[in-house]
């Protein structure tokens, strides 16, 4: 799917998740601390900060073009909300289950293509191109801050 350049960066992460996602998926007993591992050092790393980039920046950019109160906006703040909770868990317990890690894994995939194949192409129609412009800047500048570039 072709993705306005000002999302792009989002859509990095996206990747990154599903790769992450994947590896949580296919985990066992015996690689369950890798994949634990993987995914805190993607939460840590890019993850948290990416929840935070939409919800601060993007989400409230759509807001006076379109419906706040879209159910694709209400369910991607909930799916953050739960993914939120579930990484505390796994960051809280050593001995995390693999099912555990599959559930996660299979909510983060479902998270990343509700925003990439629904709620971005609803959010790039709704925003002037200007405004969506200006919306890439600022993440672009926030993703920078972040990680120190």
């Amino acid at each position: 799917m072709k993705r306005d350049p000002a999302l792009v960066t989002l859509s990095h992460d996206h990747h990154q998740a599903l790769f992450v996602a994947h590896q949580l998926r296919r985990v066992t007993v015996e690689t369950s601390g890798e994949g634990r591992s993987a995914f805190l050092d993607f939460w840590h790393g890019h993850g948290a900060a990416h929840f935070r980039l939409e919800e601060d920046i993007l989400f409230p950019a759509y807001a006076p073009y379109g419906d706040a109160h879209h159910p694709l906006m209400a369910r991607a703040l909930c799916d953050h909300v739960e993914i939120r909770g579930r990484a505390a868990e796994v960051a809280d317990r050593e001995d995390v289950e693999p099912e555990t890690l599959h559930e996660l894994g299979a909510r983060m995939a479902e998270h990343v293509r509700l925003e990439e194949r629904e709620l971005f192409p609803l959010i790039e129609a709704a925003l002037p191109q200007e405004r969506l412009a200006a919306v890439g800047a600022a993440l672009d500048d926030a993703e920078r801050e972040l990680h120190g570039r």
